[in-house]
């Protein structure tokens, strides 16, 4: 039995092998730190200076933790790209792991660094975390596949204890980093999430070659060495010119040399991606060898990439409208303790642990009765649970309003708002990722993944420039906010629904085609 093979056969972790321990400890961590930070970030920028943040206007935050998260998405591209040509996926995974505990590092301390300093450490650190997150997220996904090669029911429950670790480390990162940032310092919550990763590097440094044998250790290899050699040229050269271009732009902007409007780059990124995703679309149907049918299942992807970013514009709004909500407008107070703003972030977390094994008994009961939804039917009961989520906030921001002000909300507005949402989530998210597999032509596969991380990249974007106008001071700004997004929600969720006839129809051939709706 070779080195490689060695570990799939092992079921020493729960019936699984034992590198999945590993892999699931990892990413746990690294979620630890990832959602142990982004809640603090919209909070902490929009802080007076006197309270220790940076004082910035609350939409200019908000646009900022937009362009973050979707950069965070974006950087899965390059980062595989990497990793399948260059560094192999194990190198990959170190390496941003290395990248995401020295941004964590540097956003620490950028409070003890003072005003003019201090701002350039800070965005250094999301800089850092964008590129190393880039590097570890798709690639350990990967090589948790790799455990698999038989695939099979024993493949997707090793997924599925994978995604478990996901959760759990962003349930507990956000009520650790809350508490501290909110209660201690924000840097000690900004230092919290950087250990978290630590830890999470230290585990796959030492772990990674006895638990995980030769897999992700190298690349697949042409058999010419020069064409081979040529190829690893390309994309290390490519990949530090990009840096050299990322470099500059930092540098100017820290000089003083160019002034960069959050607000004006979300938006120019926002139209950049949906017009790439068009022409990559429009290239695809052109000229990509399409037949007939594989051009029907193209489009059916395409219109899923549209009302997959409507569901993320609004789902992503939870670190900047809804954070902001539960900061100024909601009664915190149980019991005598002040329950962390930052904590309701996790609340999503939680319900995803909840709801998981009921969606997934849900699933096989409908699925015994020979009652199968469409994908397309499935993303549009996800728009509709999201609506009534956001729906529940506007009757919260109208009674804030109706008192000046003066009055916190019970916090369940926000738990019900959270659970409609995280039951949407889980009618579009893994459906979506589905839906790229069963429908894309084999040869483009990979890319269809990209289209899925796109719609992702841009909601978040659109949540970001639309999320900083819950403002204490512009009190009527909050219900619009959550009304636009309920509406947009619903007039999607009709709009698809009356799709979903013709587009099983253009599903022919995919298990979809026998749903019954």
């Amino acid at each position: 039995m070779s080195p490689v093979a060695a570990p799939t056969q092992d079921r020493s972790f729960f019936g699984h092998p034992k590198g999945l321990g590993l892999l699931f400890a990892t990413e746990m961590w690294e979620r630890f730190s990832y959602y142990g930070l982004r809640p603090l970030l919209i909070l902490f920028m929009s802080a007076a200076l006197a309270q220790g943040g940076f004082g910035f206007e609350r939409t200019q935050a908000s646009a900022i933790v937009g362009i973050y998260a979707a950069c965070v998405y974006l950087a899965s591209l390059p980062g595989g790209w990497i990793a399948d040509r260059w560094l192999g996926l194990r190198r990959a995974i170190l390496t941003g792991a290395v990248l995401i505990t020295s941004g964590h590092l540097a956003i620490g301390v950028s409070g003890f660094a003072g005003d003019g300093v201090g701002k350039p450490f800070f965005f250094l650190g999301l800089i850092l975390i964008v590129m190393g997150t880039g590097l570890l997220k798709p690639n350990i996904s990967a090589i948790v596949g790799d455990l698999y090669p038989e695939g099979g029911a024993r493949r997707d429950a090793g997924f599925a204890i994978f995604y478990m670790g996901i959760n759990t480390g962003a349930f507990i990162g956000q009520l650790v980093t809350g508490y501290l940032g909110e209660r201690v310092s924000w840097h000690w919550g900004f230092g919290a999430a950087g250990i978290g990763m630590a830890f999470g590097l230290l585990s796959f440094w030492l772990g990674a070659g006895k638990l995980l044998g030769t897999i992700g250790e190298d690349i697949v290899r042409d058999p010419d060495p020069a064409i081979q050699a040529k190829r690893e040229r390309t994309v290390r050269n490519s990949t530090f010119a990009g840096l050299g271009v990322l470099a500059l732009v930092f540098a100017m902007a820290t000089a003083g040399v160019v002034t960069l409007s959050p607000q004006a780059i979300g938006s120019a990124m926002t139209f950049i991606l949906v017009g790439l995703a068009v022409a990559y679309f429009a290239y695809i149907f052109s000229f990509g060898g399409l037949v007939g049918e594989e051009k029907k299942r193209i489009a059916v992807i395409f219109v899923l990439f549209v009302f997959a970013a409507i569901f993320w514009a609004a789902f992503e709004q939870a670190p900047t409208s809804l954070q902001l909500f539960a900061n100024d407008f909601t009664d915190r107070n149980i019991f005598g303790f002040n329950v962390p703003a930052t904590w309701f972030q996790s609340v999503n977390s939680a319900f995803i642990i909840l709801l998981s094994p009921v969606f997934a008994a849900m699933w096989g009961a409908l699925a015994a009765r020979r009652i199968d939804l469409s994908s397309p039917a499935k993303f549009a009961i996800g728009l509709a649970l999201a609506g009534v989520g956001f729906l529940l906030m506007v009757f919260a921001a109208n009674s804030v309003v109706a008192s000046g002000g003066t009055v916190l909300v019970s916090p369940w507005w926000l738990i019900a708002s959270y659970f409609f949402q995280t039951a949407g989530e889980l009618f579009v998210s893994p459906v979506g990722l589905s839906s790229m597999t069963k429908l894309s032509p084999r040869r483009y596969v990979g890319q269809m993944m990209g289209i899925w991380f796109l719609a992702t990249s841009v909601g978040n974007l659109v949540a970001g420039l639309v999320g900083g106008h819950v403002d204490p001071t512009k009190l009527e700004q909050t219900p619009t906010v959550f009304s636009g997004t309920a509406i947009a929600l619903f007039i999607s969720t009709v709009i698809l629904a009356i799709m979903i006839a013709p587009i099983r129809r253009m599903m022919a051939g995919v298990k979809d085609e026998g749903a019954t709706a």
